[in-house]
Formats: structure tokens, C-alpha cells, sequence
């Protein structure tokens, strides 16, 4: 048998595998990349446009949030999949900036294939990268502008940035406010000196109806529902708050559990044990002394009925995310069973209702009370969502202003300069490292180029403009997309933060090295073990996107 062997290569894969090697597997990955930042790259920008997104329920979402738009999209393919990552990463840890990271990476893969086709290998390139990565991180730091924390029009200026081109931006000055306002709300100073926007303390409530020019912030929560009861009361101005997350109602019994009564009578004696009980419930938050009930499930309507007779203003089903913030803004503690609650855990809040809106206005009157919210109003739905989306990005770039002090003229203006300086560094490069950084400074041009191709600018003009005044050490140097000129961005009130721009750096290069790194591709079979008592192995299954060595789903 040996004998026979020999020569012959061993087939370890299923006839059903499938499998890219060397070149095939680059260049099928990179392409699968890049598509996922050509997708998003015509929303860079002030001038970038919108997509629509339809799931197979025809539900639409019309945004350019870059990763609410990866996060919709149909993709079928596991290395495309690796840099939507890139984009939920830069949003966890920056909150903007996701298009700016993924199309940053999309270009440097695309100057990877050239240096591939230069017979370059992909360990020099990645070498040269992560040098290229950390410089430029130092660079981002270096050309920071420090930042008075209080300086109310810079921080404007931050929001006011982060939601343009969104559907926030036709009513950024109001909303710039609002955002300002709410962040030195939240601000709070650390124990170690360092000052902090404390987000877990806003909320963001959207409502249908109105201009976003109508939003506002308000101390306090908003609670979107109705009284369970119409004879109860809806306004207090000084009101102890119990809030529970379980049902005030009589345990229910199990499926399958049948009772069998002879005497007509003792139907009569259980209804009246249930009602007993409800009624000691209803007696037991009474005795307690709250005034007010938000309850995260449901009220039995026999609950109701003795809670109204008592005053007490109760509401059910309230969201989770409501309790915990009512947590924070009326200092209350949240209990299980009422039975077993202490006056101790009553919050205090001053309660007011809004009846055309529907709502709950709940501002916290206690001493250890905290928390504002952000009431956005929008024409539909769907801009009201658009407008949080841009509101979210614009709270965590001010809240990152505040807390580090330090902002970046916009405009394109850190990548070219970062750029230029990494061109510098490279001359000082032994070896084919100093190819690769270059071509990561091409690529953190994508940016101006981008910025000016979405706003109907020549992207070569625009470049040539910029890389002369920052040759002339004009840093704030950056594109106007209203007139097409180069100018200091940073008067002109377009203003970024450097933790965002360091993120999505550090985010793009570590995306472009995995997928340079990977040269064999094969369709794994199912990982999970989930189902196999008896041992065996799990079949060869397909891989996401390699169906005919294909790239992306139906959305892209």
C-alpha cells in the first residue's frame, strides 16, 4: 500500500469542500473588503449620500450611518463580514467615524495588491503597516488642539461636525445646543482629576409629529405610556416612587395543572381568595408608602382597581431600559416583591403628564437623583431614527472632546498632514517596510479624496491643493466642501476628535493585516458542537460567500 501512495497527494477534504490557496485567496478576500468599503465610501462627508435599506419584510431604513448600514446589509461573505467588524469596533470604542475606518481600509487593501503584484510579501507589507499604524497614531496625537472644556462654541462646533451629512444636520444649530447642554449635564469630575461624560445618565426618546426644531432636554425621564387605570391620579410634585420587575398579579399556575370542584360553592371561594390577594398586594404597596408605581410587567386589573381607590398612579410594562434609568433620576431601589420592600427603597419624584403626547414627565426631587433626557422630535419615523442615529455619533465625539480636552480640524486635514509626515518617516525605513508605509499614507488620502468626489470636487485639484499648504505647514489645512477651497478648517468651524481618528487608524490597519495574512481558505464545516452526543464529526458545510467562489449577498 505504501508503494501506492507514494507520489499521490492525500485528500483530507470532503468532495464538497471548497478551498482558495496563495494569490486566489488574497485577491478573493481583498476584493470581498473592498466591496464593503465601496459600499459606504459615497457617504463621506457633508455631501456624502444616503442609502435605502430594505429587509425581507420591506421594512426601510434610509441613512448614511456607515455602520448602521453595514449592519443591514445582506452580507454572505466571512471576509467581508471581518471589516463590517472594523466598523462596530470604531463605534463601540469612538462613536463616529465608522465610514472614515472601513474606507481607510478598503484603500489600503487596494494598495496591498499593488505591492503584491510587485512580488512584495505580505509579511514586509504588514510589517510596514503596523509601523505605519503606530507613527500616525503618534502623529494624530502631536497636531491635537487643546481645548478649554468649556468652551461652549468649540463643543458646538464637535456636534454640529459629527452630524453633518446626517439627518440631524438641517437643524445642527439646535440640536448642537441641546447636545452641548446635555453633556455638561452628565459631566461629572473623577476621583483621579480627570472629568467625565457620563452617558449612562442621558437618554434619548424619540417622538412623531413634530419638527426636530421642537426637541428638548429635560431633567429627568420621559415615559411613554398610559395610566393603568383612568381614576388615578397624574400629577404630583413631590411623590415616593417603588419600581418593580415582576407582575403584580397572582402567580399563575403551571400548564397542566387542572383543579376539579364538586361544590358550586367553592368556585365562589376561590375567586374570592384571588381577589384577597390581590387586594393584600395592592394594600402591601400602600402600606409601603409609594405614590407611584412603574411597573415592568403586568397589572392585574383587580390591582388596578384598589391602587386607584388609594391614590396611587401605577403604569405597567415600561421598558427595561426605562426602570434602570428610573434607577438613576429618582434614587429609587428595584424590587422584585413589594412584600418584601422597605420605605428604603422608594425613589422621589415630582411627576407631571402630558396628555397630547402621551408621556410621563418624571424629574427626580431626592438628593441622590441624576439623569436628563434628550426628547428628539421628528416629521416620520424614519427621521426620527435617522435623527438619533446622528445625535448618538454627535453625544459620544463631545463627550470625548470633554473628557480629553482635545479636538482636530475636519475637513481632511489630520489624514493629509499625518500623511505627509508618514512619507517623511518612510525615507528613514531600511527595506520594503518603507513601500508599505508610503502606501498607508496613499491611503489615508481616501479621505479628502472622498470627501471631495461626494461633493462634486476634483479629488487629484483638491489633493494637489491640500498637500501644498501642508507642505507650507499649514496643519488645519482642510477641504470645504461648500466652495471647494482649501482652509483652515478649524476656524471655520469643522471640528473632529483625535480619538476617533486614532481609533479608526488602528481599527483599519489591524482589519488590513488579518486579511493579508490569510492565505488558504476553506469551507470549515459547522464549528458548533451543539447537537453532537454522538461524538461524531459535524458535516463539511458551505462557507458564507463561496458558493461559486462568489463575493458578496444579494445587498451588495
Amino acid at each position: 500500500m505504501g508503494q501506492q501512495m507514494q507520489g499521490q497527494p492525500m485528500i483530507i477534504l470532503g468532495e464538497d469542500a471548497q478551498r482558495m490557496k496563495d494569490e486566489s485567496a488574497q485577491d478573493h478576500n481583498i476584493a470581498a473588503a473592498r466591496a464593503v468599503a465601496d459600499a459606504v465610501r459615497s457617504t463621506l462627508g457633508p455631501k456624502g449620500m444616503d442609502k435605502m435599506l430594505v429587509n425581507s419584510l420591506g421594512d426601510i431604513v434610509v441613512t448614511n450611518d456607515g455602520v448602521t448600514i453595514l449592519d443591514e446589509m445582506d452580507i454572505d461573505n466571512p471576509t467581508a463580514e471581518m471589516v463590517v467588524e472594523v466598523a462596530e469596533t470604531q463605534e463601540d470604542e469612538a462613536g463616529d467615524g465608522t465610514t472614515t475606518a472601513v474606507a481607510i481600509t478598503g484603500d489600503l487593501l487596494k494598495n496591498s495588491e499593488d505591492l503584491l503584484e510587485q512580488d512584495i510579501h505580505p509579511t514586509a507589507i504588514i510589517s510596514g503597516f503596523e509601523m505605519a499604524a503606530t507613527r500616525a497614531r503618534e502623529e494624530v496625537a502631536d497636531i491635537a488642539i487643546e481645548i478649554d472644556r468649556d468652551d461652549r462654541d468649540v463643543i458646538r462646533n464637535v456636534a454640529e461636525t459629527a452630524m453633518t451629512g446626517k439627518g440631524a444636520e438641517q437643524h445642527k444649530d439646535e440640536l448642537g445646543e441641546l447636545i452641548v447642554d446635555a453633556a455638561q449635564s452628565v459631566t461629572v469630575d473623577a476621583d483621579d482629576g480627570s472629568t467625565i461624560v457620563d452617558l449612562a445618565y442621558l437618554k434619548i426618546e424619540t417622538q412623531t409629529g413634530q419638527s426636530a426644531a421642537a426637541s428638548e432636554l429635560l431633567d429627568g425621564a420621559v415615559i411613554n405610556k398610559d395610566p393603568v387605570h383612568e381614576d388615578m391620579p397624574t400629577e404630583f410634585d413631590d411623590a415616593d416612587v417603588l419600581l418593580v420587575d415582576s407582575p403584580l398579579e397572582n402567580e399563575e399556575a403551571e400548564a397542566d395543572t387542572q383543579v376539579s370542584v364538586s361544590d358550586p360553592n367553592r368556585i365562589q371561594e376561590f375567586v374570592q381568595q384571588e381577589e384577597q390577594e390581590l387586594q393584600a398586594l395592592a394594600d402591601e404597596i400602600n402600606e409601603l408608602g409609594a405614590d407611584i408605581v412603574f411597573c415592568q410587567k403586568g397589572v392585574d386589573d383587580m390591582v388596578q382597581h384598589y391602587l386607584a381607590k388609594e391614590g396611587i398612579l401605577a403604569a405597567r410594562r415600561v421598558k427595561r431600559s426605562d426602570i434602570e434609568f428610573l434607577r438613576e433620576v429618582v434614587g429609587a431601589t428595584l424590587v422584585s416583591d413589594p412584600a418584601t420592600a422597605d420605605p428604603a427603597d422608594l425613589g422621589q419624584a415630582a411627576v407631571t403628564r402630558d396628555e397630547d403626547e402621551e408621556l410621563f414627565y418624571v424629574e427626580g426631587t431626592g438628593e441622590t437623583t441624576h439623569g436628563v433626557t434628550l426628547l428628539l422630535r421628528g416629521s416620520t419615523e424614519h427621521v426620527a431614527d435617522e435623527l438619533e442615529r446622528g445625535v448618538n455619533d454627535a453625544l459620544d465625539v463631545v463627550g470625548a472632546a470633554i473628557s480629553s480636552g482635545e479636538v482636530l480640524p475636519g475637513g481632511g486635514a489630520p489624514e493629509v498632514e499625518v500623511a505627509s509626515r508618514l512619507r517623511e518617516y518612510a525615507d528613514g525605513v531600511s527595506g520594503r517596510e518603507q513601500l508599505a508605509i508610503e502606501a498607508f499614507a496613499d491611503a489615508l488620502e481616501v479621505v479628502p479624496r472622498a470627501l471631495a468626489e461626494n461633493a462634486g470636487v476634483d479629488p487629484i485639484d483638491a489633493l494637489v491643493d491640500l498637500r501644498a499648504a501642508h507642505s507650507d505647514d499649514e496643519i488645519r489645512a482642510g477641504l470645504d466642501v461648500e466652495t471647494g477651497d482649501v482652509g483652515d478648517t478649524f476656524e471655520a468651524g469643522v471640528v473632529e476628535t483625535p480619538g476617533a481618528k486614532e481609533q479608526a487608524v488602528a481599527a483599519a490597519s489591524e482589519s488590513a493585516t488579518l486579511v493579508l495574512k490569510i492565505d488558504d481558505v476553506i469551507s470549515a464545516g459547522d464549528l458548533s458542537t451543539e447537537g453532537d452526543d454522538d461524538g461524531g464529526p459535524g458535516g463539511a458545510g458551505g462557507m458564507g460567500g463561496m458558493g461559486g467562489m462568489g463575493g458578496m449577498g444579494g445587498a451588495m
